[in-house]
């Protein structure tokens, strides 16, 4: 028989850190609420009434996904506000490259042993993403669970919902042999290819190194937000015969841009077109790695491409650098033979 008592808080799990914590956050939460939330944090659910006077077919949009191990360099670092950011910036281009207006977000924060001011960090970045985006932080939900992770550990996942008339959705159908691809920089990694990075960068160089070929540490680079292209998307699909937008993430370039192709079209890149940021040059240098891993791995300083009729290139460069986003002609779409 045994005399001891156990509680929840003797499992690790800290019921009242994890109010503190959302008590600690009702205000920046708040802050990116408008009209159409309904509700406050803390509730089993979370209110969004869209107006939906300006749509003749509403269709709802959603996407949802995680950081992957960028979150492995936040640990090492030790640096959690960026990381919301990224995964705010990611799901609301996932939507908006098929046309959608991004609504709402909710989040998903798991963790070993919830410290709180590294989950009001992390919480400050995805509240300062939506109020960049016009989005609301609507929802989220924060666990513990101590046998799952290491100590300083945790885990992020996001959703996004949008909206977007029926009759204005981007998914590629009009792309046609000889559209141009146009494509828009980066602003580093983004959110995918660290673990090929991490392997490569952390063989040789400590996080908080100054590389002199970057003229940043390397945690300051891999840590640079993953950018949203939300307003660039909203102008430039109002050009006519602008046909499809496509995110570069996973897959690179030729993975994510043949998503949108029509069956018998394929991608003739110019891959020389644009300059190379220095942090892809030192990966592939550093770890020997070949040109098709670095191709299918990292998005190479190019993070949106636009696929255009060939007869509106020059209008849709001159909107982009109105913008203050440059374009680059990047290729063109090609029948497969």
């Amino acid at each position: 028989m045994q005399d001891k008592t156990f509680t929840y808080t003797d499992s690790g799990v800290d019921i009242k850190a994890g109010e503190e914590l959302v008590n600690s956050i009702k205000d920046i939460v708040k802050e990116t609420h408008g009209v159409e939330v309904l509700s406050n944090i803390g509730g089993f659910g979370g209110f969004f009434k869209p107006n939906l006077s300006s749509f003749r077919n509403p269709v709802f949009v959603s996407s949802v996904d995680g950081v992957g191990t960028k979150l492995i360099v936040a640990y090492k670092a030790q640096k959690y506000d960026t990381i919301g950011k990224d995964l705010v910036n990611h799901c609301i281009n996932d939507i908006a490259v098929c046309g959608a207006t991004p609504l709402f977000f909710l989040d998903y924060f798991s963790t070993g042993k919830l410290k709180k001011q590294t989950g009001i960090e992390v919480i400050k970045g995805f509240a300062t993403a939506c109020k960049e985006n016009n989005v609301a932080l609507i929802g989220g939900e924060t666990a513990e669970m101590p046998d799952i992770y290491k100590p300083g550990e945790f885990d992020l996942a996001g959703t996004i919902i949008g909206i977007v008339d029926e009759s204005e959705i981007i998914n590629g159908n009009q792309i046609r042999d000889g559209s141009f691809l146009i494509g828009f920089k980066s602003s580093g990694l983004h959110t995918n290819g660290f673990s090929l990075a991490r392997k490569v960068l952390l063989s040789t160089y400590q996080i908080d190194d100054y590389i002199k070929e970057l003229n940043v540490t390397l945690s300051e680079e891999l840590l640079k937000v993953h950018k949203s292209y939300l307003n660039l998307i909203i102008e430039l699909k109002k050009i006519e015969k602008v046909y499809g937008f496509s995110h570069i993430t996973g897959g690179g370039i030729v993975g994510n841009t043949k998503r949108i192709l029509p069956e018998g079209l394929g991608l003739d890149i110019d891959w020389k077109s644009w300059d190379r940021p220095a942090i892809y040059s030192l990966i592939q240098n550093l770890g020997n790695v070949p040109e098709e891993d670095m191709r299918e791995t990292f998005n190479l300083g190019i993070g949106l491409i636009a696929v255009v009729d060939k007869n509106i290139v020059e209008k849709v460069l001159e909107k982009a650098a109105q913008l203050g986003e440059p374009g680059i002609k990047i290729g063109r779409i090609k029948k497969i033979q």
